[in-house]
């Protein structure tokens, strides 16, 4: 009896989430197949980022006031966690791979920073509830900028042998750019008025953010179907080991030191245990390092995804008992 309820408590986390991935695969086969070009999927992008999205975001910390306090437990046993296994991931990447000192900042970048944009907002709102949106924003407001400065300045010190300040500042000047930032905190500001949001406001926001998760999953398997299977397949693997995991059994591992509570600790291993996001990749690019390895790695991993995560959330729900 506990084997199949087991099976069956898998396979409805897995139904669950499959609306997702099949969005996705939709994507993938626009972009792969249907000979979409390159600007289509380029135009979308940007629509998410600089408009769906931040809608979203906005309109749900427009709202904070009226959510319970989030728990700042969350941002240590997230980014506890991501340090921790950025280290194991330096550490592999000098006595395993032997890899080049620019190049083992973005391997171990590969095995800790998560699509949670794209893919997190999305699969949190699904398994976990829009009460969840609260902490996942919260993550998402400190992901950039600490998980990017670390790995600037990280290659910095392995170019130069010293810290670049300007390099810091202009990282952090680009993350509170960034259109997704600016919509949690002007959300977050209007909140402090503890007032809903205007009818003329409110209505246009809302409809914008109801087309972000569809239209991010779609534009994401467009986005995959532009990178193909390449060298450094063990490197890959590794990649994906590191980031589908040990992040968030490490974070999960934290969480429960630091008591956290049940939702956040939900929140915080979901979001760790999303596949590689594209901005490994795109820093990547920037380096000229390790970029056939990131986009295997962002491929198996989000593939492989669409059951490590409902398996982890299984795991925690039995663990905690809901």
């Amino acid at each position: 009896m506990e084997t199949v309820s087991f099976f069956g408590q898998l396979s409805h986390q897995v139904v669950l989430s499959s609306p997702l991935f099949i969005l996705i695969a939709t994507g993938y086969g626009l972009g792969r197949f249907a000979g979409w070009p390159a600007s289509v999927n380029e135009g979308l992008n940007r629509f998410c980022f600089t408009v769906a999205l931040p809608c979203m975001l906005f309109k749900v910390m427009s709202q904070f006031y009226q959510s319970p306090a989030v728990d700042v437990r969350l941002l240590v046993a997230y980014f506890g966690g991501c340090f921790v296994v950025y280290l194991v991931g330096r550490l592999l990447a000098k006595y395993t791979f032997r890899l080049a000192p620019v190049s083992a900042p973005v391997f171990a970048l590969g095995g800790i920073f998560s699509n949670n944009v794209m893919l997190g907002i999305p699969v949190a709102t699904i398994l976990l509830g829009t009460a969840a949106l609260p902490s996942v924003a919260l993550v998402l407001v400190f992901n950039s900028l600490i998980l990017w400065t670390l790995v600037t300045v990280s290659v910095e010190w392995a170019r130069n042998g010293s810290l670049s300040v300007s390099g810091i500042l202009a990282t952090l000047a680009s993350v509170l750019r960034n259109p997704i930032i600016i919509g949690i905190f002007t959300g977050f500001a209007w909140s402090l008025l503890q007032r809903p949001l205007p009818v003329i406001i409110d209505t246009p926001v809302s409809m914008l953010g109801q087309v972000s998760a569809p239209l991010s999953l779609v534009t994401l398997g467009m986005s995959l179907s532009r990178y193909k299977i390449k060298q450094g397949l063990r490197e890959s693997y590794t990649i994906c080991a590191l980031k589908l995991l040990l992040l968030p059994l490490v974070i999960w591992g934290i969480a429960l030191l630091v008591n956290l509570p049940v939702q956040e600790s939900l929140v915080v291993v979901l979001l760790g245990s999303m596949a590689v996001g594209v901005n490994v990749y795109l820093m990547a690019q920037k380096f000229n390092v390790m970029q056939g390895e990131t986009a295997t790695a962002m491929l198996i991993t989000t593939v492989l995804s669409t059951v490590t995560t409902p398996l982890l959330m299984l795991a925690m729900n039995g663990f905690y008992g809901a």
